[in-house]
């Protein structure tokens, strides 16, 4: 029996339509005559999916029961006896009920598949197995049901059900998805703007993944050596010379232009080895193409060319690019060039980009490898066995008693010219030929004792066994000295790694810094010294180790950084080879010196400012806000005090009340002022405490009339680890805040809900909202948005808010509130040893509020 087909609609978030369109799609086979049946589709008491079941058979569920209740899942055995041609499955990941046969609901149809009937079914990205972490991440929410990515790659055909962030909150607060007592819960925590954006370029990404595999396996299938230009791929060739970076961000740029466009590097070498590529500028431009978001490639051909070919052709790739060859004019001799050759034999296929640069005809330079040091004592070591090898060599097999032939002794002496070259290089080596030669010819050749050869034949064979010497040499040589620069290389690219991870990026001080460069080179001591002119004394700016240097000539090694910073080391003295990564480390030591005192003085700057702004700020309260109930209380009094009129008892009570007013309102300015104060001093101290919150926002709420808030705390909520002073007077402010800004009549709400490790205290308004661009804003300190009254404050009751919270280790931001208005999220952390678990959002069920 021929294996049933599985097509999956996968959704980019719930609520998005996935059940909706896997049911129009059952009614479209319906209509063509195809034997389908439900075998199981979760409406959730949308109507819109009530009436898409109405017309399909529906196969009858099994009940279970589990722990004194029932429950109903799909009936397996009642879908297989029906034995229909396909039958539709809801929600791929979900988990059957204890006593079902399998565990999994994907199990269920991975038999209803063995049986040969076709499956529709339904998935959400966030249900995929690799991408569990992910979603946790964004959203905060641990998805318990997956299913495992394989299981969905599998599928013969994979549909995106997709919606704009924007259009889904409209339709859950249309209420079309959830019930509307849970639509301002979903819209505040699982189905953010972001979280659904989040979702959304995972489902994307996800299946043009694919939709990329299929592609490759029908050229695969299907022998299509051709490329398709289903999507710009540029690929870049790079030789590791200097071009290659700015080949790179050309690249970068055009791939940028096109809708998903994909760059990748790719450098050929020879599978000798023998290049003359600079293994570090070769990690520099991998990291640059790393960073512009493409790939890079290492591939071995010997034929660059038709390898650079083979590969664009096998990415599928739409574009070369290549720089203009830097062989100079007569070098063109030898042939046309990688460039030339690849653009003639590239097709029409595939665009051929040659790049100008500043290298370009300039030449290739000597091999990097040839400077390479093998270390006196291998020297002296190659020298002793070229040159003493061969005559002892002679004279053991002179004091032989029997002749082993012209060849043997041939490739003996070739065995000591392999050796010298191994231990001191070509020079050796060289001497070691010449030397083995004379000795053959002298002593081996007939006639022996002197340089006449008389056989043509062995004239012939010396001529070979100079020539064979000397190229094993050279290619000897030639390996030994890269194997020595290869490891040097590695050194020094780990050290440029350090200075590129994190000097670059701020994370070294300078005192760090120089403890490196000590530890690096084996130094006793390095100081970084300065001075401010010509005929200043020089300074320690930095050291580290004992007896650093007080001018550059007391060290060993000096390394100049401009005309009034050096760089100065003791302990012994450098080879020349060692001073270009230590000028790297000097150009940064001088650097990061820069920079902190840059920061320090962006420091103090800022202070100033702040301090002038705050300075500003208070006068301008003082000469408004603090005078106007100054002014209402000295009013009433003198009122009171006139004995010119006769006060009746109700007229005397308002005249107090004013007074008390006048002076709860000065209270509240000058207690706000002062926790200003102390926030830009830093002199809050928080103690931190587990605490619960149905204890403290109650307690935060006294200021604020009964009936203009409406408070939703639940009791199962976990401990938050926070000063419980400072938490009350944050949310005593945000919900002053919330009811000072709502319309008359209009009840602020205040709930809290568990999410991940934190717990969040949303305090939602119905007033005029806040914009994007000033929703950052309105947490300055003497900010008030728009034109609010002078009467509403100074301006510092969200500023003392953030805060606090800041002060113990929470967040205060603020969200549109859905239909209009604002809402304040104070997020704080639970306690660590009381975390609560991770929520479980059925999907694309009813939201479980905690």
């Amino acid at each position: 029996m021929a294996r049933g087909k599985l097509r999956i609609y996968l959704g980019a978030a719930p609520g998005v339509g996935k059940t909706y369109a896997m049911l129009s799609e059952a009614h479209r086979r319906v209509e063509r005559g195809t034997d389908c049946v439900v075998a199981f589709v979760e409406h959730y008491h949308r109507p819109r999916t009530e009436v898409m079941l109405h017309g399909l058979e529906q196969v009858p569920r099994r009940e279970i029961e589990y722990r004194g209740s029932v429950f109903t899942e799909m009936d397996l055995d009642a879908v297989l006896r029906r034995a229909p041609a396909v039958a539709l499955v809801d929600e791929l990941a979900h988990t059957n009920v204890p006593g079902s046969r399998n565990t999994k609901r994907w199990q269920d149809v991975e038999e209803l598949l063995a049986a040969g009937i076709d499956v529709v079914a339904t998935v959400n990205i966030q249900h995929l197995e690799s991408l569990g972490d992910v979603v946790e991440s964004i959203t905060g929410v641990r998805q318990r049901e997956t299913v495992p990515d394989e299981v969905v790659r599998r599928a013969d055909q994979i549909e995106l059900v997709d919606m704009s962030p924007e259009a889904l909150r409209r339709r859950m607060a249309h209420g079309n998805i959830y019930r509307p007592d849970k639509v301002d819960a979903a819209l505040s925590n699982y189905f953010r703007p972001g979280n659904l954006t989040a979702l959304r370029e995972l489902a994307l990404l996800w299946v043009a993944d694919r939709v990329d595999e299929y592609l490759k396996e029908y050229r695969s299938e299907h022998h299509v050596t051709t490329i398709w230009g289903s999507r710009e791929r540029i690929v870049v060739g790079l030789t590791g010379g200097p071009e290659g970076r700015t080949l790179v961000r050309r690249a970068a740029r055009l791939a940028e232009k096109g809708a998903g466009g994909e760059l990748m590097a790719v450098y050929i070498s020879r599978s000798d080895g023998l290049t003359a590529a600079s293994p570090e500028e070769l990690a520099l431009q991998r990291t640059l193409v790393e960073d512009l978001g493409g790939t890079f490639h290492h591939v071995v051909g010997d034929d660059i060319p038709a390898a650079l070919l083979d590969f664009a052709r096998g990415a599928n790739a739409t574009q070369i690019m290549l720089g203009v060859s830097r062989r100079k004019n007569w070098q063109y001799v030898f042939g046309p060039g990688v460039g030339a050759t690849v653009a003639r034999e590239s097709g029409p296929d595939l665009d051929v980009h040659l790049i100008t640069h500043d290298a370009a005809g300039k030449g290739r330079g000597l091999p990097t490898a040839r400077g390479a040091r093998l270390g006196r004592s291998r020297v002296i070591c190659g020298w002793l066995v070229g040159l003493l090898g061969p005559a002892l060599l002679t004279g053991l097999l002179i004091g032989a008693a029997s002749d082993i032939g012209l060849a043997n002794d041939m490739l003996l002496f070739l065995t000591l010219t392999v050796a010298a070259a191994l231990l001191g290089g070509l020079l050796p080596a060289l001497a070691s030929a010449m030397a083995g030669s004379l000795l053959i010819n002298w002593y081996f050749t007939p006639p022996t004792h002197t340089l006449t050869i008389a056989d043509p034949q062995n004239i012939l064979a010396i001529a070979i066994f100079v020539g064979v010497a000397v190229s094993v040499a050279s290619v000897v040589d030639l390996a030994a000295r890269r194997t020595h620069l290869a490891a040097r290389l590695r050194a020094e690219s780990e050290i440029l790694s350090f200075l590129a991870g994190h000097v670059l990026r701020g994370e070294t001080t300078l005192e760090a810094l120089l403890e490196r460069v000590r530890e690096t080179f084996g130094m006793e001591s390095v100081a970084l010294l300065e001075r401010t002119g010509e005929t200043a004394a020089w300074t320690r700016a930095g050291s580290v180790g004992p007896r650093p240097a007080k001018i550059p000539e007391d060290g060993d090694v000096d390394v100049p950084v401009s005309d009034h910073m050096s760089l100065s080391l003791r302990g012994r003295v450098l080879p020349a080879a060692d001073r270009r990564v230590l000028a790297a480390f000097a150009a940064q030591a001088a650097v990061v010196l820069e920079r902190r005192r840059l920061q320090l003085e962006a420091d103090r700057a800022k202070e100033l400012a702040e301090g002038n702004r705050i300075r500003t700020a208070l006068l301008a309260a003082v000469s408004h806000d603090l005078r106007t109930p100054l002014a209402g209380i000295k009013a009433a009094v003198s009122s009171l005090r006139s004995d010119d009129v006769e006060w009746s008892e109700q007229d005397r009570a308002e005249l107090l009340e004013a007074i008390e007013e006048g002076a709860d309102r000065l209270d509240h300015l000058v207690g706000n002022l002062l926790d200003m104060s102390r926030l830009q001093t830093g002199t809050v101290t928080p103690i931190i405490r587990e605490t619960d919150l149905d204890e403290v926002v109650p307690m935060a709420l006294g200021g604020v009339p009964e009936a203009g808030v409406e408070l939703d705390i639940p009791e199962t909520l976990p401990m938050v680890h926070v000063d419980r002073g400072l938490l009350e007077r944050a949310v005593a402010n945000v919900v002053e805040n919330a009811v000072k800004y709502s319309p008359e009549g209009e009840k602020v709400l205040v709930s809290a809900s568990a999410l991940a490790d934190r717990v969040e205290v949303r305090v939602v308004d119905r007033g005029p909202g806040v914009p994007d661009e000033a929703k950052d804003r309105i947490f300055e300190a003497f900010q008030r948005y728009g034109d609010s009254p002078r009467g509403l404050g100074v301006g510092l009751g969200l500023a003392v808010a953030r805060g606090f919270a800041e002060a113990i280790g929470g967040t205060l931001t603020a969200e549109d509130t859905p239909g209009g208005g604002l809402t304040m999220v104070l997020a704080v952390p639970t306690a660590p040893q009381r975390r609560p678990e991770h929520q479980h959002l059925p999907s694309p069920g009813p939201l479980r509020h905690r």
